[in-house]
């Protein structure tokens, strides 16, 4: 006997649930296959197609199922079920880049859910709005926080409609009493202060982020809290804050055995101490991001790490090693091709050799060359 629609959208439902959401997509598409004459278990199977495809990353079929459960929900009259559509339309449009219709697809959500009085509807509307604007403002291609009031117009204002969303879901989510959406909007604001260069309002929003995160026993979102404040606290100039918070940064991410965010804390906590002057600390921290960085294979990692190196040997006045790391910089540049590091490493050879006496010549010189930087890395 052959399976029913139901039967197979149920077993690609408890597939998906799983992880297996390959699997689950055959299981859907096969209940559309069978068909059905109930358009709302339909509508569920599209939605769970859409979700499902939006989680292999097939952003273009998830797009395709979410507008066929937009117009079968607008059909058969399922207003809830049309609202959550639109959402799901405008969290992939996001994704696509598609922002002006990512925004007219969460409005719509919005609108219905405030018509209906689906208050958790609401909050997940603010919610995306904020995500929807938050992506758009970085898309301009926002030049971060240390040149804020550098960016245009539509940068800021797109930033700040984050902001007004996002505080609008924490209000709502707040007399709900859902701690943990109230968590995700606290960092989503933390983030988009820090871009706009409201550094104390980053730092506040943080601090509640690392509070629930707390409360869930939620170190992943602990080591991001520990992490964002420390980066709040170094355009603060409040150098020994931020190193504190590296360090529980660095802390936790050895504890969650997760090598990238180690090596990531090394180089802050590296510069962090280069700030604060104190150079064989940043060595240290340096050295251990280097070691990681190898380990990893991430050799964009090591041209950071050697260039970093450079330039604390050279502040210690220890210039052989300087001239080691510079040349192993010059060298990992040229082979990712990384033009402005390049040129980089090229200025503090030429420095070096100059501080030691020797005449600049290498044999594959870059200096006589035309060299065009590219600011855009």
């Amino acid at each position: 006997m052959e399976a029913s629609c139901l039967e197979l959208a149920l077993e690609g439902e408890r597939l998906c649930k799983s992880g297996d959401c390959r699997a689950g997509v055959s299981f859907f598409e096969a209940a559309v296959q069978v068909g059905t004459e109930d358009l709302k278990t339909l509508s569920a199977i599209y939605s769970q197609l859409g979700n499902a495809y939006f989680y292999l990353h097939d952003y273009a079929k998830a797009l395709e199922y979410h507008h066929h459960d937009l117009t079968l929900a607008r059909t058969i009259g399922d207003q809830l079920g049309e609202a959550k559509a639109s959402g799901n339309l405008g969290n992939t449009l996001k994704v696509l880049g598609n922002f002006d219709e990512a925004i007219v697809c969460c409005q719509r959500h919005l609108d219905i859910s405030r018509e209906l009085n689906d208050k958790v509807g609401e909050a997940r509307a603010l919610y995306n709005l904020g995500n929807v604007y938050h992506a758009k403002g970085k898309s301009f291609g926002c030049p971060g926080p240390q040149d804020v009031g550098e960016f245009p117009e539509e940068v800021r204002n797109a930033l700040q409609a984050a902001v007004d969303y996002y505080e609008e879901n924490l209000s709502l989510v707040t007399a709900l009493g859902d701690r943990a959406a109230q968590g995700r909007a606290f960092g989503n604001l933390g983030n988009t202060h820090y871009l706009l260069g409201n550094f104390r309002d980053a730092v506040i929003a943080h601090e509640q982020r690392l509070l629930i995160a707390k409360e869930f026993g939620d170190k992943a979102a602990e080591r991001r809290a520990y992490s964002n404040l420390g980066n709040a606290y170094i355009f603060l100039g409040e150098f020994e804050t931020a190193s504190e918070y590296y360090r529980k940064t660095l802390l936790l991410a050895r504890q969650l055995k997760d090598r990238a965010v180690e090596a990531q804390s090394c180089y802050s906590l590296g510069n962090t101490y280069t700030l604060l002057q104190d150079y064989e600390k940043a060595i240290d921290y340096h050295l251990k991001h280097l070691a990681i960085a190898q380990e990893l294979n991430d050799r964009i990692g090591e041209g950071r790490a050697c260039w970093s190196l450079g330039n604390a040997y050279t502040a210690l006045g220890n210039h052989d090693q300087a001239m080691h790391f510079a040349e192993k910089h010059l060298e990992i540049s040229r082979e990712v091709g990384d033009r402005s590091g390049e040129l980089t490493a090229q200025l503090n050879l030429s420095d070096l050799q100059m501080v030691l006496g020797l005449s600049y010549s290498t044999n594959n010189s870059m200096m006589s060359e035309n060299i065009e930087v590219d600011n855009s890395l």
